[in-house]
């Protein structure tokens, strides 16, 4: 199988054609819903209804599931839409007539259950949509962001976080935890070096929790000396990575550290990483700085020259 290769064909059809749990690791972003237009007859996201949306999405995940390793990880990034979001009347938005993401009025008007202007919740029905179909859902981390894209409304917060479900293939996979391991606070090793009185609120078991932590237990002095003070952590399901700017013409492109941090924790050295909606290519620049091959699929051919042109890349 080539590998660090780049290969211009629809997702489904493209991954019929991989062997048989080949790959480590797969990192993706599909087209959210009805929130762009690529111009493309088989493109994904431009269905009449979430219902379809999701079913199309599953059928992908389910051929790339066979591709997976049995201890692969599967990091699937993915937002939500509003119910009649683009509505604007007979409003033209003078600077974007053609609508700023491709589109004039948004698609996503029928929503069973939703009403105008409600979430859809799309990323929890695509994750218990994959759940079903034999996918374990290990994961709901938050991809937070101090720089997101400017909403104009006045009747909501404005959104600032996206979702990445990790799901895998089996119970047992591979994760480096070790690798993307964070600093400890330093209010947590303040309290590795104090005393703990008896009759505080945690000296007792918790319900629920089974044993008392370690930090917790009564002690006179410090629970550890400076030198076994552990320095890190198990890293959290909130990530707060800025976008970055990217000067090509895609509009929707990872940021790299998202894809690194997936990479480390998913997929081991020497690996192989697949994504299914490539794009300009942000994938498979992640995963040769890491010292891992890569498989990217994209239906687009002007991104796949996007992602040439960033990254090299045989071209299938």
């Amino acid at each position: 199988m080539k590998t660090d290769a780049i290969i211009n064909r629809d997702a489904l059809l493209a991954l019929k054609e991989l062997p048989n749990e080949s790959v480590h690791c797969a990192v993706t972003s599909p087209p959210y819903y009805a929130l762009r237009d690529y111009g493309l007859d088989a493109q994904i996201g431009r269905e009449d209804t979430p219902e379809q949306y999701i079913e199309r999405l599953v059928a992908v995940f389910r051929e790339l599931r066979r591709v997976l390793r049995s201890d692969g990880t599967f990091w699937l990034n993915i937002a939500d839409t509003y119910c009649g979001t683009g509505s604007k009347g007979s409003y033209t938005d003078p600077k974007n007539p053609k609508g700023r993401n491709g589109q004039g009025v948004s698609s996503a008007r029928q929503a069973a259950g939703c009403k105008q202007k409600d979430l859809i919740g799309i990323p929890w029905l695509l994750a218990f949509a994959l759940r079903s179909d034999g996918w374990f859902l290990r994961s709901d981390i938050i991809w937070q962001k101090d720089n997101p894209m400017p909403e104009s409304v006045k009747d909501r917060p404005s959104r600032c976080y996206e979702h990445v479900f990790l799901l895998t293939k089996s119970k047992k996979y591979f994760y480096d935890a070790a690798a993307i391991a964070e600093p400890i606070a330093p209010t947590t090793a303040a309290r590795y070096k104090s005393g703990r009185g008896e009759n505080h609120k945690y000296a007792g078991e918790v319900p629920g929790q089974g044993k008392v932590q370690g930090i917790n237990r009564a002690r006179k002095g410090g629970y550890y000396d400076d030198a076994l003070i552990p320095t890190i952590r198990n890293k959290r399901d909130v990530w707060l990575i800025n976008t970055v700017p990217y000067k090509g013409g895609h509009f929707a492109a990872f940021p790299p550290k998202l894809v690194e941090t997936c990479i480390m924790a998913g997929c081991p050295k020497g690996g192989i990483v697949l994504d299914p909606f490539f794009g300009s290519g942000t994938t498979g620049l992640a995963a040769k700085t890491l010292n891992r091959s890569y498989i990217g699929i994209e239906l687009n051919t002007e991104y796949c020259a996007l992602a040439r042109a960033r990254i090299g890349g045989d071209n299938s």
